[in-house]
């Protein structure tokens, strides 16, 4: 099943997979990082995050201009929200006051603002500016970790893979970040392991 706010991801082992964070906040930590997710880097300039904005749940389509300082921005907060999702994977609940303080100024600008057309169609004031985008991002940030949905953020639980979700199915029981990916990974490494050749 491929859920309406799911994106297809190919990560460097090349297998494409169906992902959905789960909220908007964590789909940005797909976009790569620092550390070990540095190899894992989509955004360098400012054309790559108004390229890769369309496809976040947000809607926005093509509608975003982003500047320079807005992309050093946006990767601040992106490395925020990476500290803070990990530390609440993790059971703790010692964030970081400067990730807070991050996520909390981009939080404070004036998010896209939404429009209607005569045909009813759902639209943005035009054009939308990487500031109004990371608002967007933060604001759904404040929602998450400042509400019962933090205990649902999870790391997958696959060999060696670092990929952040919310969990938002109804028994909370999601494990992996696709079934397609790591989750078909253990199934057959548990049935290799029932059944051992020779």
């Amino acid at each position: 099943m491929i859920l309406a706010n799911s994106m297809e991801l190919a990560p460097l082992d090349g297998q494409r997979f169906r992902f959905d964070a789960g909220t908007l906040c964590l789909e940005l930590l797909v976009t790569g990082g620092e550390g070990e997710l540095a190899r894992w880097e989509r955004l360098h300039t400012p054309g790559d995050l108004a390229a890769w904005i369309p496809y976040s749940r947000v809607g926005l389509g093509d509608l975003v201009q982003v500047s320079a300082d807005e992309l050093a921005a946006t990767l601040r907060l992106r490395a925020a929200l990476q500290r803070l999702a990990a530390t609440a994977a993790s059971g703790s609940r010692a964030f970081s006051g400067a990730d807070l303080a991050t996520m909390n100024e981009a939080a404070a600008a004036p998010p896209p603002v939404p429009v209607i057309g005569p045909a009813l169609e759902r639209s943005w004031v035009s054009p939308v500016t990487g500031t109004q985008f990371l608002s967007a991002v933060a604001r759904d940030a404040v929602e998450v970790f400042g509400g019962p949905a933090l205990d649902r953020i999870r790391t997958c639980e696959g060999e060696r893979c670092p990929m952040l979700f919310l969990d938002t199915s109804r028994p909370g029981a999601r494990r992996w970040c696709s079934m397609d990916r790591c989750g078909n990974r253990y199934k057959l490494r548990t049935r290799r392991d029932r059944h051992p050749s020779g």
